[in-house]
């Protein structure tokens, strides 16, 4: 009898875990159903995720966010603790990791592969060890606008499915040029996911463009750059001497994620740089977090893509399973390090801000296909033929940086208030934010601005400025109300790349603070005649400067207004805002009295 009753108990105990499924439902995904001829709408893809959830109590369905067109963003919890709130992720000590799929949502693998990867996890259970010290979050869809525009046109390059969705959003804004700036109400939600969560590990999923080789994925996990140090150890001793055999062993023909030198000759090589922050993995690497870029490769069929996307995300987990403490420890590592840039202001201590790669290379064994190049009849300039006979070549290849620009980071950085879209993308991103209680006069360090030249059309949704930056102290009042923005915070490193001019991706390049190189106030030429003969006449060395100037610049000797403004400019009367940023770098200890934000 009591044999018969413990039975009984573990059957119910298994009938009510959270693992539990009913074995007649029919639980493949739609790509497998059309044995990965089609994928799955947005509809279906949120009733697949919502199945899961009722079928099993370690799954949670929520939305992060609406899109422009009114979308929910699908967000999947999967955890074993029921740990559906960051607060309560963090209390069961685990890993958190974060999958992303469909930034570009006609690059749909990653969704494929990570409805498969929960439905193994938590249904048929046969992969319910990686849940053991790791929290899975996943964004089956982020780009949910752009994958609605569905057509079997929209990827020319691509083997598959017959349709899916659309690189660019409604707004037609690419989101992975968007990580920083966060014009798009889809990152700013995901900004909001991020800071509330902080996972621990970060996964965005692509398909590639490019060569055609025999490679079927390209992934990379980035160790240099912007990478803190204590996070590449992690990538290089940790890491990838795991995870790469192993994804290697499930049969896939791997390499780190190269882009060709020349875009018809393989032969020439291939670039390895650092990702700026616009796009995730540069992102990641300024939050501290190890960030894997997956690019299935765009000619392979669409079956195996998602097989090669999903392989790569079960050893992930299994070697984040294996040892959590490693990453936790190397993030929390990171974190601390960003958080010491803003308790001190030291002269020899600098951020990199943009990297380049020098001529160097080392050789790489290169697996591709047989090439050939001829004229072209059609385009009038060369063409590249290739054919499906593999061939390994060695070949250069271009790896190492050099540091471009860095800068010596700030106490703090404060930005007036009137400079609302700048604040802002700083709430965006997370910062702890305060303002000022009353003005205060001080000297600060910033920025004057030099010859601003505009990109010619405008990019993803901006008019880029190009500019030179000079740095100098000046006397300022900031008004009451301005923001400052201490860099004594784990994403410090994000403050500094908004902040800085000379950064790629700062809110300056991006055209938030283009009006600064606007002149509003001017002189009507007869006044400035008179001005300039009179102020030629009091100072002997202004004469002798403008007569260089007209001797060495034939476009200045050439335009008449320029030739007034370079009194008007040297008067009292010049526009004291042009060129002048208006954010300032605090690098001395000053007695702020502020307020939270």
């Amino acid at each position: 009898m009591k044999k018969n009753i413990l039975t009984i108990l573990l059957f119910l105990s298994f009938l009510f875990s959270p693992f539990t499924i009913c074995a007649q439902e029919n639980w493949k995904t739609k790509a497998e159903e059309t044995d990965f001829t089609q994928t799955s709408r947005y509809n279906e893809t949120i009733l697949y995720c919502k199945k899961l959830e009722q079928a099993s109590q370690a799954v949670k369905f929520t939305s992060f966010g609406k899109s422009p067109e009114g979308r929910e963003l699908p967000l999947l919890i999967l955890s074993r603790d029921q740990a559906f709130t960051p607060q309560a992720a963090k209390a069961t000590g685990k890993a958190i990791v974060l999958i992303q799929s469909g930034i570009h949502s006609g690059e749909i693998d990653g969704k494929e592969a990570s409805l498969m990867l929960a439905r193994e996890i938590v249904i048929s259970r046969s992969l319910e060890k990686l849940l053991d010290s790791v929290i899975v979050l996943m964004v089956p869809i982020y780009n949910v606008d752009g994958h609605e525009q569905f057509n079997a046109y929209n990827r020319i390059n691509q083997d598959g499915p017959k349709e899916m969705g659309a690189r660019a959003t409604a707004q037609n804004l690419n989101l992975n040029r968007d990580y920083l700036k966060a014009d798009a109400p889809e990152t700013r939600a995901f900004l909001s996911l991020f800071n509330n969560w902080l996972p621990d590990m970060f996964i965005d999923v692509h398909v590639t463009d490019g060569a055609d080789f025999q490679y079927d994925l390209l992934y990379t996990i980035e160790e240099d750059g912007y990478v803190a140090p204590e996070i590449s150890k992690y990538v290089r001793e940790v890491f990838q001497p795991h995870v790469k055999p192993a994804v290697e062993k499930a049969g896939h023909i791997t390499e780190q994620y190269i882009s060709l030198r020349d875009s018809i000759d393989p032969s020439k090589g291939f670039d390895v740089e650092p990702f700026t922050p616009r796009f995730s993995n540069g992102f990641g690497a300024l939050r501290n977090r190890p960030t894997i870029l997956i690019e299935t490769h765009m000619l392979k069929p669409f079956k195996i893509r998602v097989k090669a996307t999903y392989d790569l995300l079960v050893e992930t987990l299994r070697e984040i399973d294996r040892d959590p403490e490693s990453l936790k420890a190397a993030v929390r590592s990171a974190d601390l390090a960003s958080i010491k840039l803003g308790e001190s202001y030291i002269n020899d201590r600098k951020v990199p801000l943009l990297f380049s790669l020098t001529d160097k290379a080392k050789k790489m064994k290169y697996r591709g296909k047989e090439f050939k190049i001829e004229m072209s009849e059609i385009s009038g300039t060369l063409r590249v033929i290739y054919n499906d006979k593999p061939i390994e070549i060695e070949v250069p290849l271009y790896n190492e940086i050099k540091e471009e620009a860095s800068v010596v980071p700030p106490l703090a950085y404060i930005v007036p208030p009137s400079w609302i879209a700048v604040i802002e993308r700083l709430q965006s991103h997370g910062l702890k934010l305060e303002r000022l209680a009353e003005p205060i006069t001080s000297e600060f360090e910033t920025y004057i601005l030099k010859e601003p030249k505009w990109n010619s059309t405008p990019y993803e949704g901006r008019q880029t400025v190009r500019y030179k930056s000079s740095l100098v102290k000046q006397q300022r009042t900031l008004p009451i109300g301005s923001v400052v923005v201490r860099l004594d915070q784990p994403n410090s490193k994000i403050a500094i790349h908004l902040l800085e001019p000379s950064a790629p991706d700062s809110l300056l390049f991006w055209g938030l603070f283009n009006s600064i190189f606007e002149q509003k106030e001017y002189g009507e030429s007869y006044v400035l005649e008179k001005m300039a003969r009179e102020m030629l006449e009091k100072d002997p060395e202004l004469k002798k400067e403008f007569m260089e100037k007209l001797r060495s610049d034939q476009s200045f000797r050439g335009n008449p207004d320029a030739r007034l403004n370079f009194f008007y400019d040297r008067s009292p009367y010049r526009d004291k805002i042009k060129n002048v940023y208006p954010v300032v770098r605090v690098t001395e200890k000053v007695a702020l009295k502020t307020v939270p934000f």
